[in-house]
């Protein structure tokens, strides 16, 4: 798998379009993995996120710890796995503890925080959490810095989005509830408007 380093001002353009993204954290040798649909981007230079993420859930615990996280872009082709690590706990003993180990995920490791890169995304933003302790308790609101930015040269190049010439499992996906997702569609480009009068 190859990955791509993605400009950090141009970062906030793996996340422009609302796809679903997977969250990895991990602190002194734990590591977990959990579905996201809400996460956005906030700046351009230095690039922010934020992300909402529930006081009860085992990757909060991971990401106060540690201070970091990395926000994973899947495709198409990971439509099973979002639902499945989505779907329980990594406190759960039905999920056997490790997501990763349970689900046959692999990882690959990041630049520049402690928690994975989950192989097989198209994109990748590893970030560092800008304390905010209002927020992060009255609203399970994280803000971060991108601090590295990756992407699959094959979808994403040139600062953009490229699902035309990449195969129909390697575009994102969007959570709409239920279990159900869709797919990126199709390109639309648009033409700058004329003047009347």
């Amino acid at each position: 798998m190859t990955l791509a380093a993605v400009d950090l001002p141009r970062a906030y353009r793996l996340l422009n379009h609302g796809p679903v993204t997977l969250v990895t954290s991990a602190h002194a040798g734990r590591r977990n993995l959990m579905a996201a649909a809400w996460t956005m981007p906030l700046d351009f230079d230095p690039p922010k996120v934020a992300l909402v993420v529930d006081k009860s859930t085992y990757t909060r615990e991971l990401i106060e710890a540690s201070g970091s996280f990395v926000l994973n872009i899947p495709c198409r082709a990971q439509a099973d796995a979002v639902l499945a690590v989505g779907a329980c706990s990594g406190r759960d003993a039905d999920c056997g503890g490790d997501k990763f180990a349970r689900f046959g995920l692999a990882t690959l490791p990041a630049a520049q925080v402690e928690a994975p890169l989950l192989a097989g995304c198209v994109g990748w933003l590893e970030c560092r959490v800008i304390p905010e302790a209002h927020n992060e308790q009255r609203y399970d609101l994280f803000v971060a810095e991108v601090v590295a930015a990756w992407a699959d040269p094959v979808v994403f190049a040139n600062g953009r989005w490229h699902f035309e010439r990449a195969p129909a499992d390697r575009r994102t996906l969007h959570y709409v509830a239920g279990g159900a997702f869709y797919a990126t569609g199709e390109g639309v480009e648009a033409a700058a408007p004329v003047a009347v009068g």
